[in-house]
């Protein structure tokens, strides 16, 4: 598992050479390599004997953090999709990006990002699931700027990423407090102690933390904003994060957590409801777009909305359809984000109202985006997955009163807007087709003559296509040896669940027949009531919320940053050193780390108060003086005199590195200052001169504080005793400094040579320079 998580990220070093060769051999057909591998490793543990797979590497074990993957059936799904689609993506990109492009920079980005899902959707540490999680928001932030030179790019990307992370940072926090409720790390951990956590006085946070990262990374409503303008990336990243991975990151984080918070009623209110709102808001939305990918992003948002709410019903037939749902959404969508990507390609364009009667013109990939377009619709018919899944979302929302005991009222209306949402779905996956492969054929407006694509780009949409048909041909195919697996890591049951095509004249079958006789009627009058969105939502957006919101904080930083970014150095001192002073000051009172009662300090003799009274009559002196020149040397008898010092202290090694330092410091200041202009002192009122002495006392008096608390506070064995202990039987010298210089502390000490010598070589270097400058004039 440590390979498959990583082996995207080893290979990705290697891009940038394998990128030179793009000239003869196109870089994707060497990526292609690392999503086959990982799929069919993955692919071999399918089928009804799988048992879930444990690893677990050290990182940072004192902290309980380690590497520590776990492979069950929700694992095992998403590894395929992430894997499998990402196969497929890559050898669509083949074809769809040229040679021209950044193709280093685009599969590098593209492997980082199959790299972060397979860590989230692997790792059984919660900080490591994090780690990843954030991860997936950068490396999508730079696949959907791929394209940079485009506003619309560089627009999508920062929204992505500004609404992601936010709820990463949300999820964090969820995460944290479930570490602490649990007293542990491991999800699996976790598991058992679902009681635990239930009761705990965080767990109403924790749902809260969690359910905001989960929805934000799907999209959920009012968070789908994102999506939409992350189609400013190429249809490749398209295909690939919006409709198999990043976006199912957060069902798979309510998937994994369900067991846990399920116990709450909660979890039943708040997901169902979110999930609903976003199937209807998501599907009615698609239905005004002008744009192929527009139409995809929102008919994601609702799907994404329907699994979600199908894991917030949390019964056993709710579950399993979501499950299922989660494996048809990626066979037919990624196949519709591929074939409308081809329409662009081939055509110039994606405005549907630009298109039409491209049938004839295009047969293979009309035939592609039929079988798409109805399974995403839920149509009635045996070899169409999607209505295997529909039909049991519509069966598990009739039966959700009877099984759930609190908030009726919704268990009651949830069936009705499942059939609104599903109607809307109907009239956009119809109107996606027929819009765009039906009708007139207007060659006037296509900035390229429509033709069908090579066949190299329909290879992927086509095998997509096949599972689609497949699957909805044989079910049992998938059931059983996946499925089933898939179902029991969630609902930690096994399942009685079997998918077949007719279950006599019952609810689900009349919704279903429902949402496809008013979807038609809506379809076919479409032109005539589409001016209710005129109405509703009219100019109404979440999108201006957020413009408005990222523009105010803009601005509120901007005003900020200009009451502290002067241009004064001077007040840029006092801010660090405010600062310093605040936390430290507080850090020792709050944690008590003030203590004055030394025991063991030296006796502090004539020759010493001399010497430190000279240093402070030359720290004095340096504020009157009005000459740069003389201010350095003034100070440069503070560093002497402490070098005298540690003389009479018996401290002869750190004399000399202080004289030595001192030195090389004030050569460095005369040769740096000289150039300068004269000094001139400013008149400063008395409110400045007042805060500048506060500073500096402050400043001391922190200083002195914490060096009399560090010396007297002996928390630890002194490493002293150490030393003295075994600087002969290791270090072979009676003479301790010696051996702790050369021998224990001997890669600091070479450093410090080593520093010493730059700064020697420095100075001789500009003493030079100015010789030969006096020579040439």
């Amino acid at each position: 598992m440590l390979i498959a998580v990583f082996l995207p990220l080893l290979f990705a070093i290697f891009i940038p050479l394998l990128s030179r060769l793009k000239d003869k051999i196109h870089t994707g057909w060497f990526v292609l390599l690392v999503p086959l591998s990982v799929f069919i490793y993955l692919i071999s543990k399918v089928g009804s004997g799988f048992s879930p797979i444990k690893e677990s590497y050290p990182w940072i074990p004192s902290l309980h953090i380690n590497f520590s993957f776990y492979i069950d059936g929700l694992g095992l799904l998403f590894g395929l999709l992430i894997s499998g689609i990402g196969t497929l993506v890559v050898l669509y990109s083949v074809y769809y990006l040229h040679k021209t492009e950044q193709l280093a920079h685009f599969y590098v980005y593209l492997l980082m990002f199959m790299a972060a899902m397979f860590g989230v959707v692997f790792s059984d540490n919660i900080y490591v699931l994090y780690t990843f999680w954030e991860l997936t928001s950068l490396s999508s932030f730079l696949l959907i700027g791929y394209w940079n030179h485009r506003k619309g790019s560089r627009y999508g990307a920062l929204k992505s990423m500004l609404i992601t992370v936010f709820g990463g940072l949300s999820l964090l926090g969820g995460l944290i407090l479930l570490n602490i409720a649990a007293d542990t790390t491991s999800i699996q951990t976790m598991m058992e102690q679902k009681d635990v956590i239930f009761n705990s006085p965080y767990f109403g946070w924790i749902l809260g933390f969690v359910f905001l990262g989960a929805f934000t990374k799907s999209a959920q409503f009012p968070f789908h904003i994102w999506l939409p303008d992350a189609m400013e990336a190429p249809t490749p990243v398209s295909a690939y994060l919006h409709s198999a991975t990043m976006v199912k990151a957060g069902i798979f984080l309510i998937a994994r957590f369900l067991p846990i918070f399920a116990q709450s009623e909660w979890f039943f209110i708040i997901v169902s409801s979110f999930g609903i709102a976003t199937l209807c808001w998501g599907s009615f939305m698609a239905v005004r777009q002008t744009d192929l990918k527009g139409i995809l992003a929102y008919s994601t948002i609702s799907q994404l909305g329907m699994i979600m709410a199908m894991l917030g019903f949390g019964t056993s037939t709710a579950i399993f359809a979501a499950v299922f749902h989660i494996l048809n959404h990626a066979t037919f969508k990624g196949s519709l984000f591929m074939v409308a990507g081809i329409v662009d390609h081939e055509t110039g364009t994606r405005d549907i109202r630009k298109l039409g009667g491209l049938m004839t013109l295009m047969p293979i990939t009309a035939t592609l985006a039929l079988f798409g377009t109805f399974s995403m619709a839920g149509v009635p018919l045996p070899f169409l997955n999607g209505f295997y899944s529909k039909e049991l979302f519509f069966d598990a929302s009739v039966h959700l009163a009877e099984e759930v005991s609190y908030a009726s009222l919704l268990s009651t209306i949830f069936p009705y807007l499942a059939v609104l949402g599903s109607i809307f779905t109907f009239v956009y996956s119809m109107y996606l087709f027929f819009g765009t492969f039906r009708g007139k054929y207007q060659e006037e407006e296509l900035p390229k003559k429509a033709h069908e694509a090579p066949f190299g780009m329909l290879i992927s949409p086509i095998i997509l296509v096949l599972g689609v048909i497949i699957i909805g041909l044989f079910p049992h195919f998938v059931n059983e040896p996946l499925l089933g697996h898939v179902y029991e890591a969630i609902n930690e049951k096994e399942t009685d669940k079997h998918i077949k095509f007719w279950h006599g004249w019952k609810p689900p079958l009349f919704m279903s027949l429902a949402v496809v006789a008013i979807g038609t009627l809506l379809t076919m009058t479409r032109t005539r009531w589409n001016r209710i969105y005129s109405v509703f939502p009219g100019t109404l957006s979440f999108n201006r919320v957020y413009d408005w919101l990222v523009d105010k904080a803009e601005s509120f930083s901007s005003a900020l940053t200009k009451t502290y970014m002067t241009g004064s150095i001077k007040h840029y001192v006092q801010y660090v050193l405010s600062a310093i002073i605040i936390v430290t000051f507080a850090v020792l009172f709050l944690t008590e780390g003030i203590s004055l009662q030394g025991t063991a300090t030296a006796s502090i003799t004539i020759p010493e108060l001399l010497v430190v009274g000279m240093m402070i009559f030359a720290a004095i002196a340096t504020i009157f003086t009005n000459n740069r020149i003389a201010a350095i040397l003034i100070l440069g008898v503070v560093g002497y005199g402490l070098s005298i010092l540690f003389v009479l202290y018996r401290a002869p090694d750190l004399a000399l590195t202080q004289l030595i330092i001192e030195t090389v410091t004030v050569a460095l200041f005369l040769l740096a200052f000289m150039h300068l202009p004269k000094l001139e002192k400013r008149q400063e009122s008395f409110g400045t001169k007042l805060l500048n002495g506060t500073i500096a006392i402050a400043f001391g008096a922190m200083m002195t504080l914490v060096g009399i608390s560090s010396y007297n506070s002996k928390w630890f064995e002194p490493i002293s005793d150490y030393f003295l202990e075994t600087s002969k039987s290791l270090g072979g010298g009676k003479n301790v400094v010696n051996v702790i210089l050369v021998d224990m502390r001997g890669l600091d000490t070479l450093f410090e040579i080593a520093v010493l010598g730059i700064a020697a070589l420095g100075i001789y270097g500009m003493i030079k320079l100015r010789r030969g400058k006096k020579e040439a004039e």
